[in-house]
C-alpha cells in the first residue's frame, strides 16, 4: 500500500512538472509569435528573429511531445485544441514572412487569431489545475470553445483534424 501510494505521488509530481513546462511554453510560443507580427509590422523579419520564433516553436513542441506521454486523458483535449491553435497560426506567420499569404491573410488577421490563443491556454491550464486537484472544477469562463477552434480551423482552411 505504501508503495501504491508513493508510485502515485511520483506520477501526480510527473504530471505537475510537465504541466507548468507546458503551459509556460505554449505562452512563450504565444507570445513569440505575437513578437513577431510586430516585428514584421516594423521591418523584414532578420535571421535571428527567424531563429529566435523556431526555437521557441521547437522548444514547445518538445514539451508538446512529453505531454502526450504523459498528461492524463482529461488533459489532452483541451491540451490538443491549443496546441493545434498555436500550429494553425504558426503556419501564417510563416505564410506572411516568406510573402506567400492565403487569401485574407494579412498581419492584422494573423494578430487577431494570435490574441484568440490566449483563451485555449488558459483553458488548458484550467483543466490541468483540475486533474491536479487544485481546483475542483471548470470553470465556465475557461471551458474551451469548440466553436472558436472551429472558426480558426475554417479561416485556415483546415477541413480535418490534424
Amino acid at each position: 500500500m505504501t508503495h501504491a501510494f508513493e508510485e502515485a505521488r511520483e506520477h501526480r509530481e510527473l504530471r505537475r512538472s510537465c504541466y507548468t513546462e507546458l503551459h509556460r511554453d505554449a505562452r512563450q510560443f504565444s507570445t513569440a509569435l505575437s513578437r513577431h507580427l510586430y516585428l514584421m509590422r516594423d521591418r523584414t523579419a532578420e535571421a535571428e528573429d527567424i531563429r529566435a520564433l523556431e526555437e521557441t516553436k521547437d522548444t514547445y513542441r518538445g514539451r508538446w511531445s512529453e505531454a502526450l506521454m504523459i498528461a492524463s486523458d482529461t488533459v489532452i483535449p483541451s491540451a490538443h485544441d491549443a496546441n493545434e491553435a498555436l500550429t494553425l497560426v504558426y503556419g501564417q506567420v510563416k505564410r506572411l514572412e516568406q510573402g506567400n499569404p492565403r487569401p485574407g491573410e494579412t498581419l492584422r488577421s494573423a494578430a487577431e487569431v494570435q490574441h484568440s490563443l490566449w483563451s485555449l491556454i488558459d483553458a488548458m491550464r484550467e483543466s490541468m489545475r483540475c486533474d491536479l486537484g487544485v481546483t475542483d472544477e471548470l470553470p465556465h469562463s475557461v471551458i474551451p470553445d469548440r466553436e472558436q477552434l472551429e472558426a480558426m480551423r475554417h479561416d485556415f482552411g483546415v477541413t480535418e483534424d490534424p
